[in-house]
């Protein structure tokens, strides 16, 4: 007995792991590098991924005073 999806609905996300990969690479590496280049651990561009974390980062990267910043000075 086939479900309400059909024949086909559980091949529904076959093959977009890659796009969803790429996306994460996309997205994380430059997130990565800002965190780093601001003081920061690099491990902080992780938290882009997760919904809502990913604003409360970019709030703190906007706000933040900067370890870089402070060795600069």
């Amino acid at each position: 007995m086939m479900g309400p999806e059909g024949e086909w609905g559980h091949m529904m996300w076959t093959g977009h792991w890659f796009w969803m990969l790429a996306m994460a690479v996309l997205i994380v590496v430059p997130m990565w590098r800002i965190c780093q280049r601001a003081g920061f651990s690099g491990w902080l561009g992780i938290l882009i991924m997760i919904p809502m974390l990913n604003l409360a980062l970019l709030y703190f990267l906007a706000f933040a005073d900067w370890p870089a910043r402070r060795a600069e000075k």
